[in-house]
């Protein structure tokens, strides 16, 4: 599989991308677990990222490299302000953490004209 195409109308012609699905298929068969790959801006469908959400995406995929290369797994990377850590994953989902329905990051989440369906 090649991980990079030509566009034709671009001021830059070589594009990377497809790296996620090769990694993705490498998994599989080396792991045999069926695995994904997901491009993040079709899950977030959140407008432009800013600054800080590229800086901070950064920041998080470094630090999962990191764990990978120190042989670190069952963790997930986290920002804790200011800094990256790392956590248990066992101990991130063991305990359910909700959200007010009537506290202000609903509120403010409604402010900007997104739905809970409600």
């Amino acid at each position: 599989m090649v991980v990079k195409k030509y566009v034709d109308d671009s001021f830059d012609p070589v594009r990377l991308g497809g790296i996620g699905e090769k990694v993705a298929e490498d998994i599989a068969a080396q792991c045999g677990v069926e695995t994904r790959s997901l491009v993040l801006g079709h899950l977030q469908r959140g407008g432009s990222p800013s600054a800080f959400d590229r800086i901070l995406a950064t920041r998080l995929g470094a630090a999962a490299v990191k764990l990978v290369v120190e042989g670190n797994f069952n963790r997930m990377v986290c920002l804790r302000t200011p800094n990256i850590e790392s956590v248990d994953l066992f101990t991130a989902v063991e305990e359910a953490k909700l959200v007010d329905p009537s506290g202000d990051l609903v509120f403010a989440a409604k402010a900007v004209g997104i739905s809970f369906g409600d």
